[in-house]
């Protein structure tokens, strides 16, 4: 059985607004993730953290980001996008807060894991929303622009929140993105509505919820998603959360470089998610993933060789953001067109939560092989990963289905026109 439900009542829908709540959120919860890797030396520092342990406060929150995004996903397609916005918005802001109580880096840990349990609950739900609420012609220009959040983060959060961590303590970025998140919440329940779309009334039971994934992960081509999707950040985990390190233990760099090279990757970041989401709309989202992840591959695996200067390590994690940005965008589009509405949910929050586990697991195998081997490692593994990734997109994901009904017609035009010419 399924129903329909209505947005706000008595609210007009504002869609620029929508968009702009949607950005915060995708700007709040991805800089707070992405904050750990430049100020991961900070933590250490101030907490006394080895360095060998420091990847698991990436791994920690990931592994509840994957259990939590598993349990809300078919909670939202029942609920709706809307609930699940305000309830996780609410939660990671708290999350956020309780980081300035961290006095030990054990205590750090568990905060992130709180912080875990709420990104599990926001996992998938802007790009649900999207998918529930723009047509899918539209879905690549809007979810660039919401992604593009995430630039904005490396723009203005991340180096801002380097800086202050280097001079008042790790604690603060943390609270500062509290208050961003905090905001977001407010602007979710003015202005996001509940879009219009078909809901599922089933009841959720834990055994219904395991079938329910079991019958997706059934279907080729959402196996074949899923995958990508989890090796697209093992790869991530195993080439960022030691690379400031690298960098800063190679050429003696401080902070402010750091903050300085996010900020050029977030500058990339803004330049191309939202033409490669518009882009994908035209020329379809399958070879820009494709093209972006072998690419990607060569880049990552050459780092340790081509970055012997500091300053090659600007034009070089410009190119890297730029490519991130031209898959990132295209494949979450892709996968708002998988699945109908009902489902749409438990299919995001199901790669959500494989996208983090990769995460986690490129994050502590990262921390080993750095300590053991050293940075090449890493960036080896996480190339020949991509490589995998692009090779499995190419052989088993499918184009956009909109893209191919288009060019089944054009194709159809093209033999009338034969036929038809003397």
């Amino acid at each position: 059985m399924s129903m329909q439900t209505n947005g706000l009542a008595g609210r007009e829908a504002r869609p620029n607004l929508i968009l702009f709540a949607l950005w915060l959120l995708i700007f709040s919860a991805s800089s707070q993730i992405i904050i750990i890797a430049p100020i991961l030396p900070v933590i250490g520092e101030q907490l006394s953290m080895p360095e060998s342990l420091q990847g698991i406060l990436v791994t920690s929150y990931a592994v509840m980001v994957g259990i939590f995004a598993l349990i809300i996903g078919p909670i939202s397609d029942k609920i709706g996008r809307r609930r699940v916005l305000l309830i996780g918005t609410l939660f990671m802001a708290i999350a956020l807060s309780l980081h300035g109580l961290a006095q030990t880096w054990q205590q750090l840990l568990v905060m992130r894991a709180v912080a875990g349990v709420a990104g599990g609950i926001l996992s998938g739900s802007a790009v649900s929303f999207v998918g529930d609420y723009f047509p899918v012609e539209r879905r690549g220009w809007a979810t660039g622009w919401i992604m593009s959040g995430a630039a904005t983060g490396q723009i203005v959060g991340i180096p801002l929140g380097t800086v202050m961590a280097d001079y008042f303590g790790f604690r603060v970025p943390f609270l500062l993105f509290g208050l961003t998140m905090f905001a977001t919440y407010f602007l979710v329940w003015r202005y996001v509505p509940q879009p219009n779309v078909t809901l599922n009334t089933s009841r959720i039971t834990i055994l219904g919820s395991i079938k329910n994934y079991y019958q997706l992960l059934r279907v080729s081509k959402i196996r074949a998603a899923t995958g990508s999707f989890f090796m697209t950040f093992i790869s991530v985990g195993l080439f960022v959360v030691y690379f400031p390190t690298w960098l800063q233990q190679t050429f003696d760099v401080d902070g402010v470089y750091i903050a300085s090279l996010f900020l050029v990757g977030g500058i990339a970041n803004v330049i191309i998610g939202p033409k490669a989401g518009k882009l994908s709309d035209t020329i379809g989202r399958k070879g820009l993933v494709m093209i972006s992840c072998l690419i990607s591959s060569v880049i990552f695996a050459i780092t340790t060789f081509t970055i012997i200067r500091p300053w090659i390590a600007y034009p070089f994690f410009f190119l890297v953001m730029s490519l991130v940005a031209m898959r990132v965008s295209p494949f979450q589009a892709l996968l708002t067109e998988l699945v109908p509405a009902e489902r749409r949910g438990s299919l995001l929050s199901l790669n959500a939560a494989l996208g983090q586990a990769g995460l986690g697991l490129g994050g502590a195998v990262a921390g080993v092989l750095f300590t053991v081997q050293g940075y090449a490692s890493n960036s080896m593994l996480a190339g020949f990963t991509l490589l995998i990734t692009g090779l499995i997109i190419w052989k088993y994901v499918p184009e956009s289905a909109h893209l191919r009904k288009k060019q089944v017609l054009q194709r159809q035009k093209t033999r009338k026109r034969g036929i038809l010419q003397p």
